[in-house]
């Protein structure tokens, strides 16, 4: 007969909790997610590197959406300022007129010329200014000058030969305002009314500017290069790339 103390001398169950169950030491160290160490050295670097390579593709970006917009904006700019000086009569009294030369026809002006010296012509009569200059050499092939085409016309119209200077030599706008400019200076004149067709004003306003000169300027109406035709959007066109020729080589 077993007593309650021989009980406790028994062994016990290999499945007991007391077999299994162990206290934790104090000592073990508790178990840690590893931790990436960064070293100083490798966190700048990528604290300049990826926002530096950021930055450069958000003004990528950038560039290429508004450099295409400001090119586009200059270019209309200046088609609207072409298209708006065609349309503008600057009347007023001024020291000399001065009428861009074209082709003529072996000393007649041709329509264009002829529209120019009637609009010149108007003005003198009207007493915008005492002075007249023709523009325009002598072409390839030609016995005349567009100027001394011009300078007959007006002196067959009743206007005094003493009234008219030439500028015979220029043989594109540059040369016949450079020209003319010299003629105008040796006299003292600054403000002119330029006599061109509409869509060639823009650009001569610049070059007389260029020259030191006051330029107004009055579109010939009565051209054959009609307001809003065809032809005259294609000179146009033509003008505004010959401004930005002229900037670039003469300077803005």
């Amino acid at each position: 007969m077993q007593t309650a103390n021989d009980s406790d001398r028994l062994p016990r169950p290999a499945t007991s909790p007391y077999d299994t169950w162990t206290r934790p030491s104090p000592t073990a160290p508790a178990t840690q997610t590893p931790v990436e160490i960064v070293t100083p050295a490798s966190k700048s670097s990528r604290q300049w590197f990826r926002p530096l390579r950021s930055e450069m593709g958000r003004w990528a970006i950038i560039l290429a959406i508004w450099i295409p917009v400001v090119i586009g904006l200059l270019i209309s700019s200046l088609f609207g300022a072409i298209y708006w000086q065609s349309r503008e009569d600057q009347t007023r009294p001024v020291d000399a007129i001065v009428v861009l030369g074209a082709a003529q026809y072996d000393g007649r002006p041709t329509p264009v010329l002829q529209a120019r010296l009637d609009k010149a012509l108007a003005l003198y009569r009207d007493g915008i200014a005492p002075l007249i200059i023709v523009t325009g050499g002598q072409q390839a092939g030609d016995r005349f000058t567009e100027a001394g085409a011009s300078r007959d016309f007006l002196v067959s119209e009743g206007v005094p030969e003493r009234a008219i200077l030439l500028e015979n030599e220029g043989r594109s706008s540059w040369e016949s305002m450079e020209s003319a400019s010299l003629l105008l200076n040796q006299r003292g004149v600054k403000r002119i009314m330029l006599v061109s067709d509409g869509f060639h004003l823009f650009r001569l306003k610049v070059m007389a500017r260029h020259q030191g000169l006051i330029p107004f300027a009055a579109p010939a109406t009565d051209s054959p290069i009609e307001q809003g035709s065809r032809l005259e959007f294609h000179y146009m066109v033509r003008e505004g790339g010959a401004v930005i020729a002229f900037l670039w080589q003469h300077g803005f």
